[in-house]
């Protein structure tokens, strides 16, 4: 594409000087008295000029080839009359100059013999005519015109040689460039697929241990593993973008199943950095909607973390809204945070998928730095948007628009109650030592009252909050840590009455008996289930919206050539009360699928001497000559864009990703597992 603007820039140049001199020739061609026919087939040729170069017709070098091919003919026509004779050279040095910027020789050599030409026509019908006094001076004046024009054509033919070999060398640069990067990122690919396994084994056993007991050493070992295991996923992912290989995937979801999976690992990101975090989904957005609804989480993973990293004091904000369309809607996704803001210089780097902004930047706040360029690579990938607006010391705002088709479009979160309600939403804007914070609860408060369409009032201070309450038909109240403990007697007492007291606060927090307390971040879900009279009030944790899989009595099949692999899956599954075989090979799996009856495998991909999807449909051939029905699920760390889309296309009945995920596990096992019939009663054989 570079290639391309460059070339029309400079055919932009040529065209004007060619038509520059063309209409010189044509004032010329009427004040001298030539031949009037003439005038009007250089304007057609003017005409036909532009008209290729604006449509772009032919190729670049046939484009050219007329260009010259026409300024040679009209230089010929102005340079064989007799009052020109003194101009030729001009003329002839002005179309040198122009073909030296197309950088074709060929022509080059053709305006030299066509100035000789012209000149030995010139001199010949000046003897004829006697026209000119050939004296000295003449005489040493063409000779100068001449060894000008043959040093003029040395010069620029040795100016074009050198700008093509430059451009060859340039182009051999860049090949082996496209090489250098084609081999950095399959070493990329590789090598983060090799660490998937180890970081994987360590996870999943550290993840077992802490099962069974809690300790703090393992789970640092799990907390780093995790770490380590976003990073390679985060060089995955980046080697995808720019190989260009990003795939897109269509599932149905629910926004508030997907806030919820992503939040439950957030949940005490505010309370460790001392920072705020509000999630502000509004309440109209579509409740089902259908997209790739991995690559939404990564988006707003990384968004978060990119927020949460540069961020030192204030918080962050997680706001959601949907742009209805004709085609669905545009889910906006938008992170603003009071951190250490952006330069322009820094936005323009990222919107380049350069992978990182400011490198002391990243290295000040750890990381790899390629957060906000995969989100880049992504949303493009989904045809979508990015912008960011930021400004350094004041923070920054990262909006992401995606489109969405809707499955469903009754509103995410609404109020299904008879009852009257009357809600105070109680946050003191002058606890926070940044402004923007108190903006960021105002704004989920009226947007979450607008969403629901419910009376929700906004108290900033103590005494709109006693003079919202001594109305007497108040029913609900939200507030903060803060705010409770500035008057928790009147509190608890009003808590004793019919009014529903929640409190957002951090875990540990003890308030009074008739309390709710609420985990932060602070989240509108939490609110709306208060309002709908939700009586399990104990512990507000983030519901992950799955129901546990019925698996007691499964008879599975794990297929891996990692033994460590094995430990941790086998050890993961047991939790289901599930009967686990094992087997290291494709050709180990196919044996004992022959000789025993399993109603799931779960099999790796990349193995030795057969990989899985080979095992997988020779499982199958097993199974149809035994009329067996058996679900085989991908269980692999090859979680490259459309991994999942790959497998399913094979032949595969789910696909999880490694490291396993409790919430992926459980809800491929409750698609895949529904119309398995159980046995509670067998053994495994």
């Amino acid at each position: 594409m570079g290639d391309n603007q460059e070339t029309i820039k400079t055919h932009n140049v040529v065209i004007v000087v060619i038509t520059i001199a063309c209409i010189g020739a044509i004032i010329e061609s009427f004040t001298q008295g030539w031949e009037l026919w003439v005038p009007p087939v250089i304007v057609f040729g003017i005409v036909v000029i532009w008209w290729m170069h604006v449509s772009q017709r032919g190729t670049d070098m046939s484009r050219e080839n007329y260009y010259m091919v026409f300024s040679m003919l009209v230089a010929f026509y102005h340079g064989v009359h007799s009052t020109s004779f003194f101009d030729v050279i001009v003329i002839t040095a002005l179309l040198m100059g122009t073909v030296t910027l197309i950088r074709r020789a060929l022509f080059l050599r053709l305006l030299l013999v066509e100035y000789f030409l012209v000149m030995v026509i010139q001199i010949v019908m000046a003897v004829v005519k006697k026209s000119i006094v050939f004296d000295s001076l003449v005489v040493s004046r063409i000779l100068l015109h001449m060894i000008s024009a043959i040093c003029l054509f040395v010069l620029l033919n040795t100016v074009i040689d050198k700008s093509l070999r430059d451009v060859k060398e340039i182009r051999r640069f860049e090949g082996e460039k496209v090489i250098f990067d084609n081999n950095m990122e399959d070493f990329l690919v590789n090598i983060s697929h090799e660490l998937r396994t180890p970081v994987n084994v360590i996870n999943g056993l550290s993840g077992l241990i802490l099962r069974k007991e809690d300790r703090d050493d393992v789970r640092s070992i799990r907390d780093a593993g995790r770490r380590l295991a976003h990073q390679i996923e985060d060089l995955q992912d980046y080697s995808e973008i720019q190989r260009k290989e990003v795939i897109v995937e269509n599932d149905r979801y629910m926004i508030t199943s997907l806030l919820n999976d992503l939040l439950s690992g957030y949940r005490m990101m505010g309370d460790r950095f001392k920072l705020e975090f509000i999630v502000d989904l509004d309440p109209t957005v579509p409740a089902v909607m259908k997209g790739d609804v991995g690559k939404l989480y990564k988006i707003i993973e990384h968004l978060l973390d990119n927020a949460f990293k540069f961020t030192r004091r204030g918080g962050a904000r997680l706001r959601i809204t949907a742009l209805k369309k004709t085609y669905g809607v545009n889910l906006i996704i938008e992170v603003s945070d009071t951190g250490i803001g952006m330069t322009e210089k820094d936005i323009e780097a990222v919107s380049k998928g350069i992978y990182q902004g400011n490198a002391n930047r990243d290295r000040k706040n750890g990381g790899i730095g390629l957060g906000l360029s995969i989100v880049y690579g992504i949303v493009r990938g989904m045809n979508g948007f990015v912008k960011i607006e930021s400004e350094p010391g004041r923070g920054t705002t990262v909006r992401v628009s995606v489109f969405q088709e809707v499955i469903d479009k009754s509103p995410c979160m609404s109020v299904r109650t008879d009852r009257f309600i009357n809600a105070v939403f109680y946050s003191n804007p002058a606890k926070f030592k940044v402004a923007a914070l108190g903006g960021f609860y105002r704004d989920m408060a009226n947007d979450l009252a607008a969403g629901i369409r419910a009376n929700l009032y906004f108290a900033p201070g103590p005494d709109e909050f006693k003079k919202l309450m001594s109305r007497g038909d108040i029913t609900h109240v939200f507030m903060g840590a803060e705010e409770y403990q500035s008057d928790s007697g009147f509190i608890d007492s009003m808590a004793k009455t019919d009014v529903v007291v929640a409190v957002f606060a951090p875990d540990g927090f003890i308030a009074g008996k008739n309390i709710i307390m609420l985990h932060k971040p602070l989240y509108g879900l939490q609110a709306v289930q208060i309002l709908n009279g939700q009586e399990n009030f104990e512990d507000h944790t983030w519901s992950q919206e799955i129901k546990r899989p019925v698996l007691a009595g499964v008879r599975a099949l794990v297929v891996d050539d990692e033994p460590m692999n094995l430990v941790v899956a086998t050890g993961l599954f047991r939790e289901y009360d599930m009967d686990i075989d094992t087997a290291e090979s494709g050709k180990d799996a196919i044996n004992k699928f022959s000789v025993n009856d399993y109603d799931v495998v779960f099999m790796d991909h990349m193995m030795p001497e057969m990989d899985g999807v080979e095992a997988m449909k020779r499982i199958r051939g097993v199974a149809d000559q035994k009329r067996r029905d058996v679900k085989i699920v991908a269980l692999t760390a090859n979680a490259l864009s459309g991994a999942r889309e790959m497998f399913l296309r094979e032949g595969f009945d789910g696909f999880i990703a490694k490291p396993i995920r409790i919430n992926d596990f459980e809800r491929v096992m409750n698609q895949v597992m529904t119309d398995v019939k159980i046995d509670r009663k067998r053994g495994s054989r």
